[in-house]
C-alpha cells in the first residue's frame, strides 16, 4: 500500500513514508507550496520567481503535477517553508500578520518588501530567511 509522504512545517521528511527524491514526497511538497503561495495571496508571476520556473509549471503543479527532483528545487521549497514556519514562531497570534508579512516593505531589508528581495533568486530568499532566523534569536 502507497502512502503519503509527510513534513513538518520546515519541509523536514517525517517518518519513514520514503525517499525525499520519490513522487510521493515531490507530491506533498508541491501541494504544501502552492497551498503557502495562496496563503501569501502572491500572483503567479512571484510564484514562478520564487520557485525559478515558468507561469506554465506553476498552472502544472496546481493541476497535480510535482515539482522537479532537483537539489536547488528542494533548496528553495525548504527555505520557503522555514520562512513560514519562521513567521509562524514570530507572529503566533496574528495570522494575518503571518500570511502578508513578505507583501510589506521592511526597513531591515532595505525598504524593499521581502518578497521583492526572495525573487532575487536563492540567495534571496536565503536572505530573507536569515533575518527572520536572526529575529527568532533576538
Amino acid at each position: 500500500m502507497d502512502r503519503m509522504a509527510s513534513f513538518d512545517l520546515d519541509g523536514t521528511l517525517v517518518g519513514d513514508a520514503g525517499n525525499i527524491y520519490s513522487r510521493e514526497c515531490r507530491a506533498a511538497l508541491t501541494k504544501m507550496v502552492m497551498r503557502l503561495f495562496n496563503l501569501w495571496q502572491i500572483p503567479s508571476t512571484d510564484q514562478a520567481a520564487l520557485l525559478n520556473r515558468s507561469i506554465s509549471s506553476i498552472r502544472r503543479y496546481r493541476s497535480g503535477g510535482c515539482i522537479s527532483d532537483g537539489e536547488e528545487m528542494f533548496d528553495r521549497v525548504a527555505t520557503l517553508l522555514r520562512i513560514h514556519k519562521n513567521l509562524r514562531i514570530l507572529y503566533p497570534y496574528n495570522q494575518d500578520l503571518v500570511y502578508s508579512w513578505v507583501s510589506y516593505q521592511n526597513q531591515a531589508l532595505g525598504g524593499a518588501s521581502p518578497i521583492e528581495i526572495m525573487k532575487e533568486g536563492l540567495d534571496g530568499l536565503k536572505r530573507v530567511r536569515g533575518y527572520l532566523d536572526y529575529q527568532l534569536q533576538c
